[in-house]
């Protein structure tokens, strides 16, 4: 008989979020609402949450998507965005750091640092994005914290943020 695992709150709290994370990917990839069209408000909410976070920029990722999957796109703008990420339970900041603790736990570099950019577009320090790749290794382990430092570390250097040297976490 295996012994139950137990997980503190914050291993309960990321846990979760990869949770809902995989929960909304699936409901989005089976949602089929006409109202999601890019004329719709839930669409134009959706893309001002994506300017938001993007500084007003164009999302590369998002308009590649456009044009090729345009379906996709709307979708993405329409329930993902404008939905989920345009709620305001939790402030920017935050959904940000929840998102990027769901996508180190599962693996997904990229999108881990798309939202690590957008959590610093934000307001968010570098520690406090160390901090989420530190918590990742109790409910992901060390090689999807040890993925997720290496993201952040090539964010840091595009963005030209540096650490002090030998700073314990």
């Amino acid at each position: 008989m295996n012994a139950p695992i137990i997980l503190s709150h914050t291993g309960r709290l990321l846990l979760t979020a990869a949770l809902l994370l995989t929960a909304s990917t699936s409901a989005l990839a089976t949602a089929t609402a006409p109202e999601g069209s890019a004329n719709s408000p839930r669409y134009e909410k959706g893309m001002q949450v994506l300017r938001d976070l993007n500084n007003g920029q164009p999302q590369p990722v998002f308009e590649a998507m456009r044009r090729e999957f345009p379906f996709l796109a709307e979708s993405t703008a329409s329930y993902a965005l404008g939905d989920v990420w345009g709620r305001e339970v939790l402030d920017p900041k935050t959904r940000q750091l929840a998102a990027m603790a769901a996508f180190a736990s599962l693996g997904l570099r990229g999108f881990f640092k798309t939202h690590a950019g957008y959590a610093l577009n934000l307001g968010a320090t570098p520690d406090e994005l160390k901090e989420i790749a530190y918590l990742v290794t109790v409910p992901a382990g060390f090689p999807r914290a040890i993925e997720a430092s290496q993201a952040l570390q090539e964010l840091f250097n595009e963005r030209g943020l540096t650490s002090p040297q030998g700073r314990q976490p």
